[in-house]
């Protein structure tokens, strides 16, 4: 965890570069500084999330801190660093919200596939997952894939466990220095099944050892409610959130399988 990063966008001055406009919640990129260093954010007060039916309304920024504690604590580091602040920017009134350090992305070639992208015909690429067959708009068939790495099948992972129910490709970023972030994490954590995503590729297969490991290890320390994690949750999420969450983990940690989609509403839409 990167104090000095947090440190930075809890405290520092916000400055608005603009609004996201394809973001669906109120969603802000901003410049936030201490005088010293000068980084890059995204703002998303609570006064800006469009209510859900079936999330409690004024969560979702909530919601996106927990999963970066998730993965923090878990050791994978997926999740750009996040945090909550009492107030936006002085030039506009949106009071609190959530922070979140902007990952920058080098240019993509269009002769090479992206994280997730669609492929034309019925076979998959070598070093991908295919998911879903479908047809394009001209009636030709294709085929939605995903890379097939350690790195992204660690995300996969995550998502399981956080009950992610929006996991598009485009919330799947590479950054200049190769690393692998998800973000937009508003709707999860969640105490019914929700999970929705992309990433079906490891369906029915075994969770790698390492990462049945780290969810059995934090399982144990969710249910230990003088725990850092339990604690710090517990201000973010409530707590039959956090036994949802542990009960997760468990059944990923010790079982070791990765879950099946169900019968419908297993992918988002739109998919990017």
């Amino acid at each position: 965890m990167s104090v000095p990063i947090l440190n930075l966008l809890t405290s520092g001055e916000l400055t608005v570069l603009g609004r996201i406009s394809t973001a669906s919640n109120l969603t802000v990129a901003c410049d936030v500084s201490d005088g010293d260093t000068t980084m890059r954010c995204v703002y998303k007060p609570i006064r800006g999330e469009e209510p859900l039916w079936d999330f409690p309304e004024g969560t979702l920024a909530g919601r996106e801190v927990a999963s970066y504690l998730v993965s923090e604590a878990l050791g994978w580091q997926l999740i750009p660093e996040t945090a909550m602040r009492p107030e936006g920017p002085a030039d506009i009134d949106l009071g609190p919200g959530m922070v979140q350090r902007w990952i920058h992305e080098p240019e993509s070639s269009d002769e090479t596939l992206d994280t997730v992208d669609v492929v034309p015909g019925n076979t998959v690429p070598a070093g991908y997952c295919g998911v879903l067959s479908a047809y394009d708009h001209r009636g030709d068939e294709v085929l939605l894939v995903h890379r097939d790495s350690d790195d992204l099948r660690r995300l996969a992972v995550l998502d399981a466990v956080l009950n992610n129910a929006d996991r598009k490709g485009g919330h799947i970023l590479t950054a200049d220095d190769g690393r692998l972030y998800g973000i937009d994490h508003g709707i999860c954590l969640h105490r019914e099944n929700k999970l929705r995503t992309i990433l079906w590729g490891w369906a029915g297969q075994r969770v790698p050892t390492a990462e049945a490991a780290d969810l059995r290890r934090l399982a144990g320390e969710l249910d230990d409610d003088t725990s850092e994690i339990h604690q710090r949750l517990s201000e973010l999420i409530s707590g039959d959130e956090i036994a949802a969450l542990s009960r997760r983990a468990k059944v990923l940690g010790d079982d070791g399988v990765m879950p099946l989609p169900p019968g419908n509403r297993a992918i988002p839409w739109p998919p990017f």
